[in-house]
């Protein structure tokens, strides 16, 4: 197949392959998996989570998402609004693979949101 004939999840994970491919000290990603139907995202979330256990690699994202940020972040950095600065971070133990439906990522989520509402 061409890439222009690829779907947008395959387009992702391509992106993503090449990303890896060639072992960067630093992955830097805008928001990769927000142009997703939810049931592709989460799937490539999960081949991405398991990208970065084998490999290692620093990844930045950026996500609007605080339930995708809670997901895959370890330390999640909260902006403020124009200028954008680092309002807060906030370390994120929670195990891994991470319950989404658990008392403790509901907390996370509350904590954050509390953070970014004005």
């Amino acid at each position: 197949e061409y890439p222009r004939e690829l779907s947008g999840g395959m387009r992702q994970r391509v992106g993503l392959a090449r990303a890896f491919i060639r072992k960067p000290k630093i992955i830097f990603m805008d928001e990769p998996f927000s142009e997703l139907d939810s049931f592709t995202a989460r799937s490539l979330r999960k081949e991405f989570l398991s990208l970065l256990k084998e490999t290692q690699e620093t990844v930045i994202m950026v996500t609007h998402l605080i339930e995708e940020a809670i997901e895959l972040a370890d330390r999640i950095a909260v902006l403020t609004p124009r200028p954008g600065k680092i309002e807060k971070i906030i370390i994120n133990h929670l195990p891994r693979p991470r319950e989404r439906r658990s008392e403790e990522f509901f907390c996370l989520e509350d904590e954050l949101y509390k953070l970014i509402e004005p």
